[in-house]
């Protein structure tokens, strides 16, 4: 009757070639810092600096601003 017919090679080829992965970069690292007293003194000041400077900012828009209100308040009883 009718029979299969075979392949020569009994083994199948590989379904999955393995290609190979490209080597991982190699890190560069950063040069070394040399951080001393003296950089984080600076550091530290100047941080203190900038935080004295911005609360100043501050101190001095909430006084602007509460002085906007009581001369509008002041001019307003004027009018009347």
């Amino acid at each position: 009757m009718l029979l299969p017919k075979y392949p020569d090679n009994p083994t199948p080829p590989p379904v999955h070639t393995h290609t190979p992965a490209d080597p991982t970069p190699v890190r560069r690292s950063l040069p070394p810092l040399a951080i001393d007293r003296n950089t984080v003194v600076a550091l530290v000041v100047g941080g203190v600096v900038l935080t004295a400077l911005l609360a100043a900012v501050a101190v001095t828009a909430i006084s602007v601003a509460i002085a906007a209100v009581v001369l509008r308040s002041m001019l307003r009883d004027h009018r009347r």
